[in-house]
């Protein structure tokens, strides 16, 4: 390998990372830091001589300044350009501005009312401005606090950011350089601190940020601690600034809310809303290539002024339009969180922050992989809400629905980066599907749920919280079973319906000779006031009352795979939907085949046509527990040959669709449902194996009912179908 170049008086190689001057006699580079010259003050220098070349030919010569107005101080001043953004002059004009007042929008409250409870029941949509930190669990150093003092806990050969305000362009510099800059007696310059985060150094133990941007933080509560991607630090910002810093508006990375807290000094900050229309002209604003010489106050209907002095807290939310205005030497501190509040702002910010090209540098770090990882712990949280039978709030629906959009999105190849930050552990296309999956089974049941008056549960539970629910949770059912031990109560109808199920169940099982002539619904196994109870129900017209897939006594949940119902027993009355045609037996079995397979019965074909079908008084059933196809039954006098099936177990395993399901009894030619027509995919096809089936056991004294999906209703239109096949008594 060749041997690196040497540079500068130190003799070392280029390196990337470290400031460098050319001298414009010898034309060799030198690092700043070794001939004492500040990043920032190199652009001051017209021609640059080092120390060798100094010697010979004098001191490097100074650019003269021909203007207060401009950035670059050497134009003209001829008074043909605008005033730009951070000058001299641009401060003064800020200062004689009128704005509204920042108390029309500012909300004044108490640290102690500032809690996430509050912001998911009220929303954080307006500044809060909080004038006792400790009520807001916020911890910081004295007001004594010096910029020394940072010195002495971060360390001064530590290299920051530092803002030179009258160009409105970066540096960078050591802390030590600052630190000296600022108590210097003459300031040549207006330096201005605003992203020094100290969380890896010995300042950060004597900060505690407020309980609230702890607790709502994405990257407290999501970011793994084995992730590959390191952890963002945005929770920690030291801002020293002096007297006339200003930083011009902006929308801070990632669309994070922030938290500042003025330690010594005063802040004033220039607020505008996030509304549509202001954030369609900051992006016009913010790609215009005179920027610097508008001030977009102007461009939006208001632009509020609030004044923060010292010992005032600002918590500022998602996506709102600010400027910062030094009015004194001031010392802050201040963080930045992401949050489940205003998700489709953030989203928002962070593409338009794409669009408008801004670099690595001042964009939230790994934006994309934090979002997966919320993605996935959002999931949970929506199936813990589906099995808690509550809806999930509205903000948080709205969230992960644009957060499927953008997830989406990242995926396409079009939009793909080659620096993809996607988690290894994560599947992106099954974890979209998933969260698809959820919200459209949401939209489904949110309706139903909320005429049933479910409100919406609490989404965001630590994990301290969960366990304890949990243990509540545990502890109320155990107290419930100890006081169904000691105090039985009568069954309630749908016990009567489940108990009457597994004893038909029981019955199709047994031979012929075993069950009796007739089906009944009086059981032996309950005690005697339970039976009394159940007669009287039976005697009414039992009624099960199905709203969204449970019944309307709350508390009972209804799991049932397969129901038979003896319709002589309970006066259940079909209401004739269906012609009064006949149905072939091949059509009939076809159809039952279809319902029972998906109720998870086994079916096989009866062995005699029933030629008696209409003029049947009772039923039977053949079954065996080895070979139930080869099982032959000849009916008695009276009794109609009957169709045999068997109940069997279903497996934990997700149901096949019908569609997807081997058939046992393929369907004949002649079938009259799907003659002539293209078979339907999907709910089409069990809406018609319904119908088929109802329309068959008009005539029966009993049918089977096939009960199938989740607690609430499928996707599909299931619960339509019943309400429109089934009325009178049963719904």
């Amino acid at each position: 390998m060749a041997t690196a170049q040497l540079y500068c008086v130190c003799r070392q190689p280029y390196d990337v990372s470290r400031f460098m001057i050319e001298c414009d006699i010898c034309k060799d580079w030198f690092h700043g830091s070794c001939v004492e010259v500040e990043e920032h003050h190199a652009v001051d220098i017209d021609v640059y001589h080092c120390p060798n070349c100094d010697a010979h030919h004098g001191p490097s010569l100074m650019k003269k300044r021909r203007n207060w107005h401009r950035h670059d101080y050497t134009e003209p001043d001829d008074g043909s350009k605008p005033v730009q953004a951070g000058t001299s002059v641009f401060v003064r004009e800020l200062q004689a501005r009128t704005f509204p007042s920042g108390d029309e929008i500012l909300q004044q409250m108490h640290g102690s009312q500032v809690t996430q409870r509050y912001l998911e029941r009220h929303g954080f949509r307006y500044p809060i401005a909080v004038h006792k930190m400790e009520e807001l669990g916020l911890r910081l150093p004295p007001p004594d606090f010096s910029v020394k003092d940072v010195e002495r806990y971060v360390g001064g050969d530590k290299v920051i950011d530092v803002i030179d305000v009258a160009r409105q362009a970066d540096s960078k510099m050591k802390l030590s350089a600052f630190v000296k800059y600022y108590y210097s007696p003459q300031r040549p310059k207006v330096l201005n601190v605003i992203s020094l985060e100290f969380s890896d150094t010995k300042m950060s133990e004597l900060v505690v940020v407020p309980d609230i941007a702890q607790k709502m933080s994405w990257v407290e509560n999501y970011w793994p601690d084995d992730s590959y991607f390191p952890k963002p630090f945005v929770q920690k910002y030291c801002l020293m600034g002096v007297k006339d810093s200003y930083t011009d508006f902006h929308i801070d990375f990632g669309g994070t809310s922030v938290w500042y807290h003025v330690l010594w000094g005063e802040k004033v900050f220039y607020l505008i809303k996030p509304t549509p229309a202001n954030l369609a002209l900051y992006e016009e604003w913010s790609s215009s290539p005179n920027q610097s010489e508008v001030f977009f106050g102007e461009k939006v209907d208001k632009c509020y002024k609030c004044v923060v002095r010292q010992g005032t807290t600002l918590l500022i939310p998602t996506g709102w339009i600010h400027a910062v205005l030094t009015s004194q030497d001031c010392m802050a501190f201040g963080g930045n969180f992401l949050h489940n509040l205003n998700i489709g702002m953030q989203l928002r910010c962070y593409e338009m922050e794409r669009r408008l090209k801004t670099p690595d540098l001042f964009k939230f770090p790994y934006f994309e992989a934090i979002c997966w990882y919320v993605a996935k712990n959002l999931l949970e949280t929506l199936k813990e809400s589906r099995d808690d039978n509550c809806l999930p709030p509205v903000y948080l629906i709205k969230g992960v629905k644009a957060l499927i959009t953008a997830l989406r999105n990242w995926l396409t190849p079009a939009v793909t980066e080659p620096s993809s930050e996607v988690p290894d552990h994560i599947r992106p296309s099954h974890l979209i599907k998933m969260l698809t999956k959820e919200i459209q089974y949401l939209e489904v049941s949110h309706t139903l749920m909320k005429s049933q008056g479910i409100s919406a549960c609490p989404s965001t539970r630590s994990a301290h919280e969960r366990r304890s629910h949990a243990r509540r949770t545990a502890r109320r059912l155990r107290d419930q079973d100890h006081h169904h031990s000691h105090s039985p109560k009568a069954p309630s109808n749908l016990d009567i319906f489940e108990q009457h199920t597994q004893e038909v169940l029981k019955r199709l099982e047994m031979g012929p000779n075993e069950e009796d002539a007739s089906l009944n619904l009086k059981f032996n196994k309950v005690s005697t006031a339970s039976a009394a109870v159940a007669e009287r129900s039976l005697d009414n017209d039992l009624r099960l009352v199905l709203c969204n897939g449970q019944p309307n006594n709350a508390g009972e949940h209804f799991r049932v795979v397969c129901v038979c119902v003896c319709l002589k027993c309970t006066g259940l009355k079909l209401n004739h939907i269906c012609s009064e045609s006949a149905t072939s037996p091949s059509t009939e079995e076809d159809a039952i085949q279809g319902m029972l397979s998906m109720a998870g019965l086994l079916y096989s074909h009866p062995i005699q046509e029933h030629k008696n079908f209409m003029d049947s008084q009772g039923s039977g059933s053949n079954s065996s527990s080895e070979a139930w196809s080869s099982h032959t039954h000849s009916p008695a006098h009276g009794e109609s040959p009957t169709l045999g099936y068997q109940y069997c177990e279903t497996s934990l395993s997700p149901p096949l669709h019908p569609s997807k399901r081997p058939a046992s009894n393929p369907p004949p030619i002649s079938n009259q449902a799907t003659k002539g027509k293209r078979p339907k995919k999907g709910m089409a096809t069990a809406k018609q194996r319904l119908g088929k089936i109802l329309k068959l056991s008009r005539h029966k004294p009993f049918f089977v009912l096939a009960i199938f999906g989740p607690l609430l209703p499928p996707r599909g239109h299931l619960e339509t179908d019943f309400k429109w096949c089934l009325k009178g008594s049963f719904k």
